[in-house]
């Protein structure tokens, strides 16, 4: 067992959830209206907010590449879509940059399924610049839609197109771990199943596997944005949880820390030399409850695996004289948190917990040096 280096009194929240869903059935779906978007009491006071893209590149695409949509020419592919909010009054904290998962965008860290808010607005709340990418292929990032124009003309064959990803509605619910199957929650279980059918409506296809090149151009413009800002905090969740460490090794001086919300790996491929260079930044590892539950995918490890895979790797940088932190609720009494746990129903008390891991182990750090 990884030993907690920092410890924050937090009562243990049991909350029961019984739930009827009907999973699987085609048909409308239970529609969120505006009035179930909760507004703070407090107003949200900003100093900038915007949007923005890194990297990119310039090609050149034949017609046909370009769906017959006008002559052939010249586009942009491989960018990176970010958005961004600035408190008031936030000057000198650091930025805190969140990265989504396999098959979702930026939504993940907005406003709740529910109608909660999300860690986005959360994070400015509590002074910190928040800086949302879509990864690129995904979003408002776009794809390179020349694969498939290509395999449509005959000139590729269909073999050679990218995999499209999409979680089912099934698949969600074991895999996330709101419940052992489809419709049947945890007694103690966090996320607002009864807002299930919105967490559906952020899912979106996923051309990872195949529809952006090698390296993901996702690692190296998180790295390059962590640079612009001068230093920031990455966050990186599910598939992107490792993310952060990727671009750690690009640029370990422009991550000042990083957060690794139930990542897909921790992967122990890293070479001693790699690792020296992790230990330079100061990582956090976040997991929810639930980990023993069949993910129902056979082809990938188990979440219990990948805790102890993230235990082992925390062991190695910490053998390193890095400061690597896992942050397990269930060994604070908090139960119930699923693979989504920025959006479970007490998403905001672990954001306290990673905010005061920022609190102590960055910004003090950067502060003191």
């Amino acid at each position: 067992m990884i030993r907690q280096r920092f410890s924050i009194a937090c009562p243990a929240i049991l909350v029961g959830v019984t739930v009827a869903a009907v999973i699987g059935t085609t048909g409308d779906m239970m529609a969120q209206v505006l009035k179930d978007v909760q507004t703070p009491d407090t107003p949200l006071v900003l100093k900038a907010q915007g949007s923005f893209f890194v990297g990119g590149e310039k090609v050149e695409q034949t017609q046909g590449e370009l769906g017959n949509l006008g002559p052939g020419g010249h586009i942009a592919v491989n960018q990176m879509y970010v958005r961004y909010m600035v408190p008031q009054g936030g000057d000198g904290n650091l930025p805190v940059v969140m990265v989504h998962g396999a098959t979702l965008t930026g939504k993940s860290w907005e406003t709740t399924p529910d109608g909660r808010m999300g860690w986005d607005e959360y994070f400015v709340r509590k002074g910190h610049p928040v800086y949302i990418p879509d990864q690129v292929g995904r979003g408002r990032s776009g794809f390179n839609q020349a694969v498939f124009n290509n395999v449509r003309a005959g000139s590729t064959p269909p073999a050679n197109q990218p995999v499209w990803l999409r979680f089912s509605d099934e698949g969600a619910w074991p895999n996330f771990r709101f419940g052992p199957q489809a419709g049947a929650a945890y007694p103690d279980n966090q996320f607002p199943v009864s807002a299930v059918d919105e967490l559906a409506k952020q899912g979106v296809p996923d051309v990872s596997f195949g529809g952006v090149p090698t390296p993901n151009p996702t690692l190296k413009a998180l790295s390059d944005l962590a640079s612009q800002l001068n230093g920031a905090v990455l966050m990186g969740h599910s598939q992107s949880g490792s993310f952060p460490l990727e671009a750690a090794l690009i640029n370990p001086a422009a991550t000042k820390g990083l957060v690794l919300v139930e990542p897909g790996s921790c992967p122990a491929r890293y070479t001693p030399e790699q690792i020296a260079t992790l230990a330079k930044v100061p990582i956090l590892v976040v997991f929810g409850d639930h980990r023993d539950t069949a993910t129902g995918i056979p082809t990938l490890p188990s979440w219990q695996n990948r805790f102890e895979a993230c235990q082992a790797l925390i062991g190695r940088i910490r053998s390193a004289g890095g400061q690597a932190d896992m942050l397990n609720p269930p060994d604070r009494g908090i139960r119930g948190n699923s693979h989504m746990i920025m959006q479970d129903k007490n998403n905001l008390q672990i954001a306290d917990l990673i905010l005061q891991w920022i609190d102590e182990q960055v910004s003090k750090r950067k502060a003191a040096k």
